[in-house]
């Protein structure tokens, strides 16, 4: 029988621990985005649970990453680990930081009892979208946390986000973090600087979502697939992150045990990882450019302000960011999954929902960007492109 791959691991920063690149992530494989209770759970879907960890411990891939707020995930887990020797894994739940102390702390026992585990290794915040976030979180989550780490209860404290780069920067650089979960992939550099910032303060870093957010890779376009090869589109994006040592690990949210192999398949290019991806990289952004002007894809968001700052709050940046690789590489599916979603995500994906816009007043508030006479006409393209049916986020859709 041939033995499987077993993955490279990374130093994940100051905790030292041997992070494999790849992270088994729990949020596709379980029965429900509600709990339900023990009898509601069905064996079929347990064994798929087991199945999808014996895979990843096969492959060496230790990391199990799970949430409060993905319904039966953590009690399908629970039933899994109490079969397997805690040393061989490495596990991470995520609460929210919630209104207050009694409902964070509330929220972790429910954690550890459907986890049935004495101690998790990593416990994150879940969605440091804001600065009010941050703000509970330092008040009373983080000094429990280091309750429960002194307790042993957990081992690592680190946070998830789907916020802007300067609060992402704002909570790495307050010292209490000693990793993150941040979205950062070749169709969106914008966590860069965050990324960079986590990396001084010596922070282990997660990619969440490199294959739905970073493009809906498991459905690529056929253009997307052509200026790809020999690698396919999840396989180049998680070379082409891994190229940077700034970033230890990449989520892989698979909902069955056959989805591994795409991603296990993808490490024949990992010791030539930057070139190959450099390569790539370069013809992708060479047919961007073509389809704009020279140099848009490095400067597109130059100027262009946050949505606080833009008329009706509009997310002029992301509505761009999203036309761009509608427009270059045929990427309309993933681009309306994100912009039907304007006005429905909150502070986990930030923008009014664009309707009519006042050419004049965005104008005025492009006066910063080298490309202020174009993206007036961008915007209404977008919208007569990607306009379609509302989209909400996965997990309050599924609630439903």
């Amino acid at each position: 029988m041939k033995t499987p791959v077993r993955v490279p691991t990374r130093r994940f920063g100051r905790t030292e621990l041997q992070m494999p690149v790849f992270t088994t992530g729990g949020m596709r494989y379980q029965q429900d985005w509600k709990d339900l209770s023990a009898e509601e759970i069905e064996k079929e879907s347990t064994q798929n649970v087991r199945e999808c960890i014996q895979c990843s411990l096969s492959h060496g891939i230790s990391h199990i990453e799970t949430a409060r707020g993905y319904g039966t995930s953590e009690a399908q887990l629970g039933e899994v680990f109490a079969e397997i020797p805690r040393e061989e894994l490495i596990v991470q739940t995520k609460i929210g930081v919630g209104e207050d102390l009694k409902q964070f702390q509330n929220s972790f026992e429910t954690s550890m009892g459907h986890l049935k585990l004495k101690h998790v290794d990593l416990l994150s915040i879940h969605g440091i979208n804001n600065r009010a976030e941050l703000e509970r979180s330092l008040a009373y989550a983080i000094p429990q946390m280091l309750k429960w780490r002194e307790q042993g209860r957990i081992r690592f404290i680190g946070f998830s986000t789907h916020g802007p780069a300067d609060v992402i920067m704002e909570a790495a650089f307050t010292g209490c973090f000693d990793y993150m979960n941040v979205h950062w992939y070749f169709v969106n550099h914008d966590n860069w600087t965050a990324i960079q910032a986590a990396a001084h303060q010596d922070m282990g870093v997660f990619i969440i979502s490199p294959n739905d957010k970073g493009g809906r890779l498991w459905d690529p376009t056929p253009k997307m697939v052509d200026f790809c090869r020999p690698m396919t589109p999840m396989q180049f994006n998680a070379m082409f992150c891994l190229a940077r040592e700034e970033v230890h690990t990449l989520s892989m949210g698979v909902s069955k045990a056959s989805e591994f192999q795409e991603h296990i398949d993808g490490l024949l290019w990992y010791d030539e990882r930057k070139a190959i991806s450099q390569s790539i990289a370069k013809k992708i952004t060479a047919e961007v450019d073509a389809h704009f002007v020279p140099g848009w894809s490095r400067t597109y968001a130059a100027g262009v302000p946050m949505p606080h700052r833009t008329p009706g709050g509009i997310h002029i940046r992301e509505i761009l960011r999203l036309y761009t690789w509608a427009k270059a590489m045929d990427m309309v599916e993933f681009a309306k999954s994100r912009y039907n979603m304007f006005g429905n995500g909150g502070d986990w994906f930030a923008g009014s929902a664009p309707g009519p816009f006042d050419d004049q007043a965005l104008y005025d508030a492009l006066v910063q960007s080298p490309h202020r006479d174009r993206i007036i006409p961008y915007l209404h393209e977008a919208h007569d492109l990607l306009k379609g049916d509302e989209v909400k986020r996965q997990s309050e859709a599924e609630k439903e």
